[in-house]
């Protein structure tokens, strides 16, 4: 199988990066089997896509009639056959625990002829592990999405200890083709590459709140209006090059020793969580107040954003 030949995805799991999924996929032009185990979950997933491809949209002539376009080719299913009949390729959103896809991937194993590739979306479970209950756990990949996955490019495909060459291949390329950004993870190792990197700078960014270095608002601060703007354009591997790698080594050899390198999480935020200050969800955090009306700026702020960065990806 190439990556040409697929032209319809399976995805099993309806809610936020599954129906996410159904959207990206429906209108890059594929057609979409979308499978949960309950309607009313389903029924939720496709008002929420009809929902946010107006502002996808904007700009477009013609865009009724385009969601109706994009709607049509996903089809709802409460019937697991159903949903993976046709695909040539089945991507895996459900519970994000290793029994549940570990039993999960060894019946799909067991119902889908080998062509079928099998990748789990899962962002943190070891994907041999989840593999390791299938017979054929050559063609079991994982396909780490980042939220929401309609709007954000990368999408990382993660090779397990069984996973052959061919499905990696297939794939990445498939990825590509869909409109994805995808990189390749060629160890399954904890957080992937993508979560390494941006935990170990909230590992950092958390210590020098917990040490008075500075208050949470100045460390985004500093990261928004510093490098932060550059990071798009140019990652820290490009950027070292830029610089010299003899500055970088100067560098390192004086900051690396007093940098957070504990491999436990901050006492600082370990007491926030015992306290219950969660964020957005307790309306305090690291910020001392999360209003509604406060949390709701947040998210339109980026969701312009993202937008916006989508359609210059796109031009």
């Amino acid at each position: 199988m190439k990556a040409e030949d697929i032209n319809h995805v399976a995805l099993l799991g309806s809610g936020m990066v599954g129906h996410g999924l159904a959207l990206h996929f429906a209108k890059a032009g594929y057609q979409v089997s979308l499978y949960s185990r309950t309607q009313q979950t389903l029924d939720k997933a496709v008002e929420s896509i009809k929902s946010n491809l107006p502002a996808l949209l904007q700009g477009q002539a013609n865009v009724e009639d385009e969601i109706e376009k994009i709607i049509s080719r996903v089809k709802t299913t409460r019937n697991m056959d159903e949903a993976v009949a046709k695909a040539p390729i089945i991507i895996e959103s459900v519970a994000e625990d290793l029994k549940v896809k570990q039993d999960l991937f060894k019946e799909l194993d067991q119902m889908c002829p080998t062509h079928v590739i099998l990748a789990t979306n899962t962002s943190v479970i070891s994907i041999t592990a989840i593999a390791s209950e299938a017979r054929n756990r050559d063609r079991i990949v994982g396909t780490h999405f980042w939220f929401p996955p309609y709007l954000i490019p990368l999408v990382e495909v993660v090779k397990g200890r069984n996973t052959s060459d061919e499905t990696m291949e297939i794939t990445y390329q498939f990825m590509k083709k869909a409109g994805k950004h995808p990189i390749k993870c060629l160890k399954d190792v904890p957080g992937f590459v993508a979560n390494r990197l941006q935990h170990a700078l909230w590992r950092e960014a958390i210590s020098i709140v917990e040490k008075g270095i500075a208050d949470a608002a100045t460390v985004d601060d500093a990261i928004k209006q510093s490098f932060g703007i550059r990071i798009p354009v140019l990652g820290p591997i490009e950027n070292a090059d830029m610089v010299g790698l003899d500055l970088v080594l100067a560098i390192h050899n004086n900051v690396l020793q007093d940098l957070e390198a504990s491999p436990n999480p901050s006492p600082l935020l370990k007491d926030k969580v015992s306290k219950g200050e969660l964020g957005f969800k307790s309306g305090k955090g690291f910020y001392d107040k999360w209003t509604p009306e406060s949390i709701k700026r947040t998210r339109e702020r980026l969701t312009k954003h993202l937008i916006d960065y989508s359609r210059k990806q796109q031009t």
